[in-house]
């Protein structure tokens, strides 16, 4: 049976945040963290249910690439963006860093020409923010990623 397209980007939205997280955290180089996770970490193991040891067997590598490199190659200008939309006594580095790659890889992929449409970006690393949280983490990513989106896509309001 042929898996869901949805359940595949999803899958990719994850492994991205995971990627941005891995490479913020150990100081890697964002290509190299794609090799990694596209050896290690991306697909289904012969003979296994799929999410075992950090796997996310569902992701579509070209989606899942893109997005790492275009939160990575914009990061300045995402974590300004994000800055200005966070509350004035939370600036970003305060911000939990898995909520962080939430939030950069959100933002970069709704400044991507051909994306999803915004709400479907923002349900999207919604539900990836409640996958990793369940206080009020998710709904502050609702938020700053709704206010990004209105601004980075006005016409889709």
């Amino acid at each position: 049976m042929a898996r869901s397209p949805r359940r595949t980007r999803t899958a990719s939205r994850l492994a991205a945040v995971q990627a941005l997280f891995q490479s913020e955290q150990a100081q890697d180089n964002p290509e190299t963290v794609i090799d990694q996770f596209v050896r290690h970490r991306l697909g289904e193991l012969p003979g296994t249910g799929g999410f075992e040891e950090g796997r996310v067997p569902d992701a579509e590598v070209p989606l899942f690439a893109r997005i790492v490199r275009a939160a990575v190659a914009q990061q300045d200008t995402i974590d300004h963006m994000l800055a200005d939309a966070l509350p004035a006594d939370w600036p970003l580095l305060r911000i939990d860093p898995v909520l962080r790659a939430v939030l950069r890889a959100g933002a970069a992929e709704l400044g991507m020409s051909g994306a999803a449409p915004a709400k479907v970006v923002i349900n999207e690393y919604l539900d990836v923010a409640r996958g990793f949280f369940t206080g009020g983490e998710p709904g502050m990513a609702n938020a700053v990623l709704d206010r990004l989106a209105r601004l980075l896509r006005p016409g889709e309001f």
